[in-house]
């Protein structure tokens, strides 16, 4: 397998459209990293980079300590699963996943010694002679991934491979990719536009908007320290809650004035937000700090703020909240048993430990 490493990898496009700009990461050996982002945010522009499918503007792209910015996609030993699978139809599932490695000309006993493994591990086995048009979506990019594996290549590459799928299947084919990085000890790169993808299958997660890398790190290190707004919106289903308004010094406590309602910030978050007394922020909240009152009977008033029910999701398990407070919209994850309904006015807690704040005018990280 294979470190990968980009350098300072810019790609500007014909009238000086900027697709990707400036980014800089290093992939180790046999790490699974996603990249994740907004559509036209650049990560498949990166992931196609690093295949060779796209010439790099300025930057460096090294696969094991070589250099292949000049090198052609063919001679990089890297195997890239698309999103639309790109199979022969006119070929047997046999035929798709040998077709490569007679190009390359190997032995025929090597060919069916890997397409067989392919397909033991894929469980593909009893499709080898159908043809595309017999299969499911599933078992198409089962086929697309065989092919990949086949290779026996030094990184693999997924540019969005589960998007064409149903919800369930795209559950199953996540964890079969996430058992099959393990089996295989491989270096993998994996480009999508689901954040829940990216949080359950990654060692690492690199979030990307407008071609620039906004964060690089573990899962839960991003969920739970964003660098910046837009990570903090972007990672995490429901997405978290944002809140306008104003720091204020109140006799040595720092309360958060958004206007319509007002909560006090822990004591531990003193000292950071007091250099930012009397400006404009935002407050950040995920729906799984807040509370309804209900079940937080000994709850502050000082983080206690009135709402208005306006859409109830029940979701087994759990009970999504849609309320509001004046021009405030939020969303809350609560009990499935809560007895909220939608009209109703009722109190929730905020969770003041757990919030976030951020500067107003960049967007970036404060506490």
């Amino acid at each position: 397998m294979a470190k990968v490493i980009l350098e300072k990898v810019c790609k500007v496009y014909p009238g000086s459209v900027t697709a990707v700009s400036d980014v800089n990461l290093e992939i180790a050996d046999r790490e699974f990293v996603v990249l994740v982002g907004p559509s036209g945010c650049g990560k498949s522009t990166t992931l196609r980079m690093v295949a060779g499918l796209e010439e790099v503007s300025s930057g460096s792209i090294y696969i094991d300590d070589r250099k292949v910015n000049d090198v052609p996609p063919k001679d990089r030993d890297i195997a890239m699963v698309f999103q639309n699978y790109a199979l022969y139809p006119h070929m047997t599932v046999r035929e798709n996943l040998a077709f490569g490695l007679k190009l390359r000309k190997m032995p025929r006993a090597d060919i069916e010694q890997r397409v067989g493994e392919a397909a033991d591990i894929l469980g593909i086995a009893d499709l080898l002679e159908r043809k595309p048009k017999a299969l499911s979506g599933g078992q198409r990019q089962r086929v697309a991934v065989g092919r990949a594996i086949v290779r026996k290549p030094k990184a693999f590459l997924f540019d969005e491979p589960l998007s064409n799928l149903d919800a369930k299947m795209r559950v199953q084919m996540r964890m079969e990719i996430s058992r099959l990085h393990t089996r295989l000890a491989c270096t993998m790169i994996y480009v999508t536009h689901d954040q829940i993808e990216a949080m359950t299958m990654g060692d690492r997660i690199v979030v990307m908007k407008d071609g620039v890398v906004q964060q690089t790190d573990r899962p839960m290190t991003i969920y739970s320290q964003p660098a910046n707004r837009f990570v903090a919106g972007f990672i995490g289903s429901p997405p978290m809650n944002f809140f306008d308004g104003r720091l204020e010094n109140r006799d040595g406590r720092m309360f958060f004035n958004a206007g319509t309602f007002s909560v006090c910030a822990e004591d531990s978050q003193y000292a950071r937000l007091a250099e930012h007394d009397g400006k404009k922020i935002t407050m950040g909240l995920r729906p799984e700090d807040l509370k309804d009152a209900l079940y937080a009977p000994q709850a502050s008033a000082d983080h206690s703020v009135p709402a208005g029910v306006e859409v109830v999701e029940p979701m087994g398990a759990e009970v999504y909240l849609y309320l509001n407070n004046g021009p405030h919209n939020f969303t809350a994850r609560t009990d499935a048993h809560d007895p909220a309904a939608a009209g109703q006015s009722i109190t929730m807690v905020f969770n003041m430990k757990k919030a976030h704040f951020f500067e107003a005018e960049t967007g970036q990280t404060i506490l």
